[in-house]
């Protein structure tokens, strides 16, 4: 390959780079990036309930 050809071929791996990094930044979340929200969501309201759950078992050994 020439050297002019090698600076052709790195110019179109960068443009094509840039356009994938481009595509990724999407204003709106795709289906997966949902999901994964709401899966953070009922992950953080089950957490909080095995801590109420903890406080109401330990309010109950100390008998109050």
């Amino acid at each position: 390959m020439t050297h002019e050809m090698l600076k052709k071929l790195g110019l179109a791996m960068l443009v094509g780079m840039l356009a994938v990094g481009l595509a990724g930044c999407q204003d709106e979340p795709g289906p997966a990036e949902e999901a994964g929200q709401e899966i953070d969501e009922a992950m953080e309201d089950a957490g909080e309930g095995v801590e109420e759950m903890g406080e109401s078992i330990q309010d109950a050994a100390e008998g109050n």
